[in-house]
């Protein structure tokens, strides 16, 4: 299926390109999204009348997410969970725990752009994420995990 990108999405293309996607990718991310049309004549029409418009919407997105990357560059955020003695924890952390525990610090970053490449953590220490403000903003930060006194 093609479809016209509404705004840049990573390792698919930049506002406006027309590329060829899966169906399923289409139909269950893209457009329920917000982020692609598909590419018919009329909506390519409405797209080029609409243009400017995305232009400046995206750039705005990317100043916004730019400034919150200052604020979160080389953050610290301390999680607390029960662990056994060998330092491996009793659960794990995930993307939801460090969501909430950024919320407490005054930052609403949405759990779905933390990544956690190695999955969730399972161990006592400092782990270096990424959290994806935008396609073309990536923040590093530092999850430190400490054990919990029972």
């Amino acid at each position: 299926m093609q479809v016209i990108l509404l705004e840049k999405v990573a390792n698919l293309g930049e506002l406006g390109e027309v590329v060829k996607v899966k169906e399923g990718f289409a139909r269950n991310y893209l457009i329920p999204h917000g982020k692609a049309r598909r590419a018919t004549p009329e909506n390519l029409a409405e797209f080029e009348k609409r243009r400017a418009e995305l232009e400046k919407a995206q750039a705005e997105a990317l100043a916004a997410a730019q400034e919150k990357a200052a604020k979160l560059d080389g953050l610290t955020v301390q999680i607390t969970q029960k662990a056994g003695v060998d330092g491996k924890l009793f659960g794990s952390v995930t993307n939801f725990d460090i969501s909430e525990a950024l919320k407490k610090q005054g930052f609403d970053v949405p759990k779905a752009t933390i990544r956690m490449p190695q999955g969730p953590l399972k161990t006592v220490g400092d782990h270096q994420l990424k959290i994806a403000l935008h396609a073309d903003v990536v923040v590093t930060f530092t999850v430190s995990v400490l054990s919990e006194q029972a």
